[in-house]
């Protein structure tokens, strides 16, 4: 089987060959640390989380850069109202980006790259596209892209040139010569941060960043460019006008693009101001259920964000972890049957659904399929404790990828013999007819995440 991506620049899937063998470069666009991250973020965090994590169960080496935009017009802004210094701030919100993904399980990037850090980079990568004809200073001190000498633009969004520039236009405090250029450069406003330039103190622009910090880390030419939909244009059409035009080369073989997560059919945005935020939803959801409600949609859709949604998918989740659970402290069983064919079918198709692009949510139907099989064999009695613990390694195995698994199963505080000794001593109870009792011990269970199910052949425990 082969890893079939679906490719933003051909408009199709394709069969994924990185340039180096089994060596991955990935560049993913970040966030513009001004604020808290919210769940529209989240999702874009754990999408791409997914794939690299996807892509190194496969046995690919991937090296996976993240950027941060530290410093813009927003960053500027907001900086101002809270009479804090510019990078000040952006260092704050970038130390509540890292706790913040660590709550979502989120596995860190090889490098984090901030604007801030890259200017000298970004300058040189300005002055060759000045020498070779692709950008002009203005007499403010700024430098645009000149889209004058373009041919070939909307590769990504598929759209003429015509029809993307179509509304573009020109800010007042703007001396660019079309309302198609960008900037590259800005110049300095008084009282703005800045740095030393060829052109005078400025700062860099939005898509200029991108470009220098990838090609500086990764190469003139990556195996992936990764980012939200919201990117294609203006962004990543940018980014590849800038990187051609001092490269001669593509920017990346392969552009892959998650959708929005939305509300009432708007993107998630904080310009919309219709924004939850990660620490607001982690107060009632867990970061397994969280990423659940991700990745059981496929990631180039989108997503209508709701608590009911949510809630929906903590119900199906809840299903999973029961299976688990019970597989993992199925240690007594009598039956004599293994689990290996139909974990070695439940593999293959797991393999086979996210080799088709991803499919996680195909995947996940996958995991369904082998516990309601191996919860059938469980009940009829057929199931070996060999077969249990073949079904739970499995499970465990895909989870590397999925992350949803609980990392702190309930009631981990009660030994499991403890447990055991409780549920007897109940049984015992109802037979003598006590039944305030055995109802308090199922009670004191139940506040620790154990649930009791009495069964024809016994009382049957399990972690919730």
């Amino acid at each position: 089987m082969a890893l079939a991506v679906f490719n933003t620049l051909t408009k199709k899937k394709e069969e994924f060959t990185p340039i180096d063998d089994k060596k991955v470069k990935m560049y993913v666009c970040g966030v513009t640390v001004y604020d808290d991250l919210h769940m529209g973020h989240a999702r874009h965090i754990v999408v791409f989380d997914m794939i690299v994590r996807y892509l190194r169960y496969r046995g690919y080496a991937v090296t996976h850069v993240t950027n941060f935009t530290d410093v813009d017009d927003k960053i500027i802004n907001r900086a101002n109202e809270l009479a804090v210094p510019p990078l000040e701030l952006s260092g704050m919100y970038i130390g509540r980006y890292f706790e913040e993904i660590e709550r979502l399980g989120v596995k860190r990037a090889d490098e984090y790259p901030k604007a801030s850090e890259f200017v000298p980079q970004i300058i040189d990568m300005i002055r060759k596209m000045e020498n070779a004809g692709y950008a002009y200073r203005t007499g403010d001190g700024s430098v645009y892209f000149n889209m004058e000498n373009v041919a070939e633009y909307g590769t990504l969004s598929g759209a003429k040139k015509e029809e993307l520039l179509a509304g573009s236009r020109v800010d007042p405090d703007e001396m660019k010569r079309d309302p198609a250029d960008f900037a590259l450069w800005k110049g300095a406003k008084p009282g703005e941060i800045s740095w030393p330039s060829p052109w005078g103190e400025g700062r860099p622009g939005w898509h200029i960043e991108c470009s220098a910090m990838c090609m500086d880390l990764l190469g003139e030419t990556i195996d992936i460019h990764g980012g939200g939909t919201d990117l294609i244009f203006p962004h990543h059409e940018n980014e590849i006008l800038q990187s051609r035009s001092v490269t001669g080369k593509p920017l990346a073989n392969y552009w892959i693009h998650n959708g929005m997560l939305q509300v009432q059919e708007e993107k998630m945005s904080k310009s919309l101001k219709n924004f939850f935020t990660v620490r607001q939803v982690l107060e009632n959801f867990t970061k397994e259920e969280i990423r659940f409600y991700f990745l059981n949609n496929h990631y180039r859709g989108p997503i209508a964000f709701s608590d009911v949604a949510l809630s929906e998918a903590a119900a199906s989740l809840r299903r999973l972890h029961n299976a688990y659970e019970e597989m993992r402290n199925a240690k007594d069983l009598q039956g004599t049957e293994n689990a290996k064919a139909i974990v070695d079918k439940a593999r293959m198709d797991f393999i086979g659904q996210m080799d088709d692009d991803f499919n996680s949510r195909g995947a996940f139907a996958v995991l369904f399929d082998l516990v309601r099989e191996t919860n059938r064999l469980l009940s009829e009695g057929r199931l070996s404790p060999e077969g249990a613990a073949d079904v739970v390694s499995f499970l465990e195995e895909v989870d590397g990828v999925f992350g949803v698994l609980p990392s702190s199963p309930a009631g981990k505080d009660v030994s499991e013999d403890i447990i055991q000794i409780l549920v007897d001593v109940r049984q015992e109870l109802r037979k003598r007819k006590l039944f305030d009792l055995a109802d308090s011990i199922r009670e004191k269970l139940a506040e620790k995440g154990v649930v009791l199910e009495d069964r024809t052949e016994g009382a049957k425990w399990k972690r919730a």
